[in-house]
């Protein structure tokens, strides 16, 4: 252990005792996310559209897919964007309670255990140098790292840079977020090659993210590109 993070383990234990975790989804003192919030997290269950991973009637494209297909090899998600579970993604991104990763982490990686995706390296989305630097970290990455556990692949955080500042995606429709996000992730060529990746990421709404990150592995050279989501925004 270094220095720097022994220093930076007294500082986070002096602040448990100061100010102690509570509970994201119902207040209880001494834990960031209680087993109890933890139990009623809503899974995604099958079926999904094979493409897109959206909630169906049946487990076949549905009609957005059918119309304007994704450009990934398909995308899954763990947890419905709601509840507890929001509340615990806008804390790690914005709140800035990294403790949180871990849990969440391993959550991912309990459903890959039940649900492997073939790949043989994890590349989590990358924020924008500018939005790291004043977050101080990028969320997907720490999520990579607690599903890397399980799935013992290595995470490349080297593969995707953002090379162009989006606007937030929030408010945008499909079609606006697919514009939004085009040509915002570059790979060098050649990187990839033969490497079927496993994207990571914490929020899927509509997948142009991803795709666009899709988009920029498959220039690189990769084979397949999946991915996989903590949460699903409906």
């Amino acid at each position: 252990m270094t220095a720097l993070s022994f220093l930076q383990q007294i500082r986070q234990s002096l602040l448990d005792l100061l100010f102690p975790p509570r509970c994201v989804g119902c207040g209880r003192v001494g834990v960031w996310l209680c087993d109890s919030c933890c139990a009623g997290l809503k899974p995604v269950l099958p079926p999904v559209c094979p493409l897109c991973g959206r909630p169906a009637a049946q487990p076949r494209l549905c009609s957005r897919c059918r119309q304007t297909p994704l450009q990934i090899d398909g995308i899954r998600s763990v947890l419905y964007f709601d509840g507890a579970l929001r509340a615990a993604i806008h804390a790690l991104k914005y709140r800035r309670v990294q403790d949180l990763a871990g849990l969440l982490g391993g959550i991912m990686g309990d459903y890959w255990r039940d649900h492997p995706i073939p790949a043989d390296v994890i590349a989590p989305v990358p924020l924008h140098p500018a939005r790291e630097r004043a977050r101080g970290y990028n969320q997907a990455a720490l999520l990579a790292r607690g599903l890397a556990e399980a799935a013992e692949l290595p995470v490349r955080d080297d593969l995707l840079a953002r090379v162009r500042a989006t606007a937030p995606q929030v408010k945008l429709g499909a079609e606006a977020r697919r514009e939004n996000v085009r040509g915002a992730f570059h790979c060098a060529i050649g990187a990839t090659v033969g490497l079927r990746i496993l994207l990571v990421d914490d929020v899927c709404t509509t997948g142009a993210t991803l795709e666009a990150c899709s988009q920029a592995l498959r220039a690189g050279g990769a084979t397949a590109v999946w991915a996989l989501t903590l949460a699903r925004a409906i």
